[in-house]
Formats: C-alpha cells, sequence, structure tokens
C-alpha cells in the first residue's frame, strides 16, 4: 500500500509547479495623467491692493491645523470637540472600520481553509433490509474525526485582484474619512465666524439705535420747547423703528448658528448659548496665503485621493473578472479515523486519508464571464471619468476661493474707512444740529449712514473670515496629522 508521503509528493510537485507558472491577469493600475497648470490663475490675495488699509498678518502656508492660525482659543475647543465627538465622523470612522474589515478577511482567501469534523453514529437495519440476520447483528456503531483542507491554488490573480481591490477600497474609505474631517472643520469654523461676525452687526444695530434714540430725546426736548416740530418728532422715531427692527432678527441668526455649533461638536442644541453668548472680535486674517501649485493640490485633496483609490479598485475588478475565463485549481485533502468502536478510533488500521487536485472551468459560461468583464471595463472607465472631475472641480473650488478672499480682503479696506469717516460725519452733523448750523434731516441722514456702513463693514469683514476658512478647506487644510483611525491600512 503506498504511504501517505507517496500519494501527496506528486500533487504537491505539481501544485508547487502551478505556482510557479502563474500570473495576474487584467490590467494594472497606473495613476491616470492628468493635465493641470503649474500655477493658479488668481494671485496670491494682499490687503496691500488698497492703500490705508489695516495691517494684517504675514503669509501663511495651508497648514493643516489651520485654526490654531486664528488665535482663538474657543474656536481651538470647538474643533477638538468637534473631532471627537461629530457624529458624521463617527459615521465616516465605521465606514472606514469596515472597509479594513473586509480587507482582512479578503487576505484569508489566499490561505488554505482548513475544517476539523468528528461524528458518532448508533444504528440498526431492519429485518427486511438484512434478511436472515440476528437482532443484535443489525446493529451498528461507527466513529470517524477528521480534519480537512481545501485551498484554491490562484495562478491567474482572481484572488491577489480581489485583495487589490479591497486594499484600494480601504484606502478610499480613509480618505474619505479625511474628507469628512475636512468638511466639518470648515462648516464650524464658517458657523463660528459667521456667528462672531452677527453678534458684532447686532452690537452695532444696538449701539445706533442707543444714538438714535439719544437724537430723538433731543428733538422732544426741542419740541417742548417750542424750537423743533411734530415732522421731525416722526421722522426720528421712525428712523430709530427702522434700526430696532433689525435687532430680532439678528438675534436670531445668532441663535441658529450656536444651535449650529452645539450640534456640529455632538452636543445638544441648546447646550453652548451660555458658553458663546458674550461677544468675541473676529481674529486677525493673514494679508497673503500660500496656496503652492495645483500639483501640490492634487496629492494633498483627500477627494482626490479617494477617487484615484476607487479607480484602483475598479481597475483591479476587471481581472477578478478576467479570471474567471481560466479554470480554477483546488487542492484539497483530508486526514483522519474511522472506526466502529471509539477505542479503535486513533489506531493506525482505522486511518483514512484523502488528497486531491481539482479542476473547475465552465467552457460553456463564457458568455456570462464576458459580460462581467465588459461590466468592469465599464465601471473602470466611469470612475476614470470621477477621477477626472473630481481634480477639476478641485482646482475650480481654489480658484474662485482665491478670487473670493482677495477681492473680500480689497473690500474689507473701503468699507473699514467708509464705516470710520461716516461715525465721523454722524458725529460732527449732532455737533453743527445742536449748534443750529443744520437741520435735523442731516442728523439722521448722517445715522443712517453710519449704521448702513458699519453694519457693511461688520458683514465684509466676516465674509473674509469664511473666505479664508473656505480657502484653506480647499486647499486641504482641516484635520490633524493624527487621523482617528485604529490602525494603518493593510496591516490589520
Amino acid at each position: 500500500m503506498q504511504t501517505f508521503r507517496t500519494i501527496t509528493r506528486p500533487l504537491v510537485a505539481s501544485a508547487l509547479a502551478l505556482a510557479l507558472a502563474a500570473c495576474t491577469v487584467g490590467p494594472d493600475f497606473v495613476r491616470p495623467d492628468v493635465a493641470v497648470p503649474d500655477a493658479f490663475s488668481q494671485p496670491a490675495p494682499s490687503s496691500a491692493a488698497v492703500e490705508g488699509a489695516a495691517e494684517t498678518p504675514p503669509a501663511t502656508a495651508a497648514d493643516p491645523a489651520f485654526w490654531l492660525g486664528f488665535g482663538d482659543p474657543q474656536l481651538t475647543a470647538l474643533v477638538e470637540q468637534a473631532l471627537a465627538a461629530n457624529h458624521d465622523l463617527r459615521i465616516a470612522l465605521a465606514s472606514y472600520d469596515r472597509a479594513n474589515a473586509l480587507l482582512r478577511g479578503s487576505k484569508f482567501d489566499s490561505f488554505p481553509t482548513v475544517t476539523a469534523s468528528a461524528e458518532g453514529s448508533d444504528s440498526r437495519a431492519s429485518a427486511d433490509q438484512a434478511p436472515g440476520v440476528s437482532r443484535d447483528d443489525r446493529d451498528g456503531e461507527s466513529y470517524s474525526a477528521g480534519i480537512s483542507a481545501a485551498w484554491e491554488l490562484d495562478l491567474f490573480g482572481r484572488i491577489r485582484r480581489g485583495v487589490e481591490a479591497s486594499r484600494a477600497g480601504a484606502a478610499a474609505s480613509a480618505a474619505d474619512l479625511e474628507s469628512a474631517q475636512v468638511a466639518i472643520v470648515g462648516e464650524l469654523a464658517r458657523t463660528y465666524f459667521d456667528l462672531r461676525g452677527l453678534q458684532e452687526r447686532l452690537r452695532v444695530a444696538r449701539d445706533n439705535a442707543d444714538n438714535q434714540r439719544e437724537t430723538l430725546r433731543l428733538v422732544d426736548a426741542r419740541l417742548g420747547a417750542g424750537r423743533g416740530t411734530e415732522f421731525d418728532t416722526a421722522r426720528a422715531r421712525a428712523q430709530l423703528e427702522a434700526t430696532s427692527a433689525r435687532i430680532p432678527a439678528l438675534e436670531a441668526q445668532v441663535a441658529f448658528d450656536m444651535h449650529r455649533l452645539a450640534v456640529l461638536v455632538g452636543r445638544t442644541p441648546d447646550a453652548l448659548v451660555a458658553q458663546l453668548q458674550p461677544a468675541v472680535p473676529l481674529p486677525a486674517l493673514p494679508a497673503k496665503l500660500d496656496a503652492g501649485t495645483p500639483g501640490e493640490l492634487l496629492r494633498r485633496r483627500p477627494d482626490i485621493v479617494a477617487a484615484e483609490q476607487r479607480l484602483h479598485a475598479a481597475t483591479a475588478r476587471i481581472g477578478v473578472a478576467t479570471a474567471d475565463l481560466f479554470p480554477r485549481f483546488t487542492l484539497g485533502g483530508l486526514i483522519g479515523s474511522q472506526a466502529i468502536d471509539t477505542n479503535m478510533l486513533f489506531e493506525r488500521s482505522s486511518e483514512t486519508r484523502f488528497v486531491a487536485l481539482g479542476i473547475d472551468w465552465s467552457f460553456l459560461d463564457i458568455g456570462r464571464v464576458r459580460a462581467r468583464i465588459a461590466a468592469s471595463d465599464a465601471e473602470a472607465e466611469g470612475e476614470l471619468a470621477r477621477y477626472e472631475q473630481t481634480v477639476l472641480l478641485a482646482l475650480e473650488e481654489t480658484e474662485n476661493a482665491l478670487v473670493r478672499y482677495a477681492r473680500a480682503r480689497t473690500e474689507d479696506a473701503h468699507l473699514e474707512r467708509a464705516a470710520i469717516d461716516s461715525a465721523t460725519a454722524a458725529r460732527l452733523a449732532r455737533v453743527r444740529f445742536d449748534a443750529g448750523a443744520v437741520d435735523l434731516f442731516e442728523v439722521l441722514d448722517a445715522e443712517r449712514t453710519q449704521l448702513e456702513a458699519q453694519d457693511a463693514f461688520a458683514a465684509s469683514r466676516t465674509r473674509s473670515a469664511t473666505g479664508a476658512v473656505s480657502l484653506y478647506v480647499a486647499l486641504a487644510g482641516g484635520w490633524p496629522d493624527t487621523l482617528p483611525v485604529r490602525e494603518a491600512i493593510g496591516q490589520r
């Protein structure tokens, strides 16, 4: 009788020979060569574009933790809370963990599947099944135990391409997590600056309402002294009421922003009202941001990385489908023991074994296989178009952010001077009114102009601050160097 080694030696030798001759079918992924300009068309924004502009900090780069550059401890604390507790980030992290779990599972396809089994039975045949045999002799027992293994020999790369696709999918999920962090931090910073800008506009409205209330008091006093008219009183009161009407709408918007910030950090809408109620001035903004080059942007933006990895995964799945054109070779084996009594179960005479090399190749399924290959080709073509579109949209977003920030800084300079001059004009108009040099109309007109100029400057400063955040986000600033992920991709 042949020994187990004698039987398995030629099969193992055949399997090794096949493995040495193995190849990986399907196209290898190559990063697409997308033509991008050497530099952004929008020149770097600078506050020096307008003579007399306020001094601002020097140029800064698109640091990932850009919020630290604003020097606002409350903003920094909110960002840290959002990165730790935001529910959208928790969803993205769960998706990343799922992708890595699937990657780990796909790697096990490269190894044999080993199973252990055991069975015990007690049977009795009927008299009709065993005529002439006594009852005791019709009783039978059987016991068996064994270990079996099955291993698909990945000769044409079906499993390797599957692992490659899973690894690219996990990398895309990691980039999605980074994108979510960029989006959440960007939204939080924009909302925070919008809140501070609204609080400044609210202060401006209340201060102007106080000034106009004092003007109305003076007009009433002049009317009581016989030196004014009901017409002047009505005009002064109308302007005061119009200014006071601005306040409730601004208060509502302030509350909305507070509620939004609380939800972004994973808390109930009312949780931050007391903390954010005290007004804080908007921070000084950088006069110039180092946008780098479009080529650097492609390497930095996580949405582009995610699109590239999804294209990689789709390319690998072409190989998975193509491998079905070729036969599958499976090496299987079993070693165990079988006996009619438990005492004899593991005796040498009870040994059982089985080794086989299987080939599975369906000639009649070629049409379906080619259809799946065509579908995979179409998927990869779509992912290529999506990648190229993502690149174009990223460039567009950055160009727009550069333009918006540069123009906002220029607008700031003009509106700041207008706010200062209008305040001076309103003060002089009241002095001249008290001296009898001008009538009330000029005072009211100067106060209305002051309110509009100061409100416009506060709104412009808010747009500049949110524009700076948008530019940082477009340049892929907005997430910490250490991502909140469990382990590195492909090492779990």
